[in-house]
């Protein structure tokens, strides 16, 4: 089974894009990420016409995700829970949640967009908005930790807007101080890992070089001046099934191509 991540940004603005690629990498799931549309305005029938079941979390102009998959979706939770209320959650469409019911068993899958966290700082204390990025991360923890106990195959796919170390950007010093690079979202990221999960790019490849992003300025993609912030993190169940990965790179040199690019884990399951 391949499980893919992908940060389409905007699948309206992307769906040439998307509709290629889901045609020629065929994957069995793809979790998109900031899709800026509302349910009911996402392009259903053109996806479901490849042979995908489709789930959204939506969101006017903003945020937004999905899980696109060959096998049945079920299970589906949409929006992360408020810390300390299982029934209250956000108001930002960044988190969707199934399970994937494959040949083979399920499979839980979540489609996760984490907030950007820029400006860092107001004055002298953290910006709302950083504030917001590392309590997001705290929610993630606490919901993955429960998923854990599930004891089951589990990829937590998405846009994490975190560099996890100075070998996943092209300059490290130009990145230090954003809220991608900063040393309270690498605790937060490593607090997650901590749980006994596991960055699939590490277990299988674990290059410096290796880019997921590219920003329309400057040049950035001709230079390859890139970063590493989309990212599948395992289960130890999971992660005892990927036998590769890869980083679809060339799909950010077509026409109107998002700024980031697929990364796609290949499963025994």
């Amino acid at each position: 089974m391949e499980i893919a991540s992908w940060n389409v940004n905007s699948i309206k603005a992307r769906m040439h894009a998307v509709t290629d690629w889901l045609k020629s990498a065929k994957p069995d799931v793809a979790c998109l990420q900031e899709i800026k549309t509302v349910d009911d305005a996402f392009p259903f029938m053109e996806i479901e016409a490849l042979g995908y079941n489709v789930e959204v979390h939506g969101q006017k102009s903003y945020n937004g995700v999905a899980i696109l998959s060959k096998y049945p979706i079920e299970d589906v939770s949409r929006g992360l829970p408020i810390l300390g209320s299982e029934d209250e959650v956000d108001d930002q469409a960044r988190y969707i949640e199934a399970i994937i019911s494959s040949d083979v068993g399920p499979v839980r899958v979540a489609s996760i967009y984490l907030p950007n966290g820029n400006p860092v700082y107001d004055g002298s204390e953290f910006h709302y908005k950083y504030q917001y990025k590392l309590r997001w991360m705290e929610r993630l923890a606490t919901r993955a930790e429960r998923l854990l106990g599930f004891e089951e195959p589990l990829v937590l796919a998405g846009d994490y807007n975190v560099i996890p170390d100075a070998k996943d950007t092209h300059d490290p010093a130009g990145w230090t101080g954003d809220a991608a690079f900063r040393p309270e979202t690498h605790a937060a990221f490593q607090k997650l890992l901590n749980l006994g999960l596991t960055e699939a790019f590490e277990q299988m490849d674990g290059r410096a070089g290796q880019y997921t992003f590219w920003d329309y300025q400057a040049g950035a993609w001709q230079n390859n001046n890139g970063i590493r912030i989309d990212h599948l993190v395992l289960s130890a169940q999971a992660a005892d099934k990927i036998t590769a990965l890869r980083i679809d790179k060339m799909v950010r040199d077509g026409k109107k191509p998002s700024d980031h690019v697929p990364i796609v884990g290949i499963f025994n399951f």
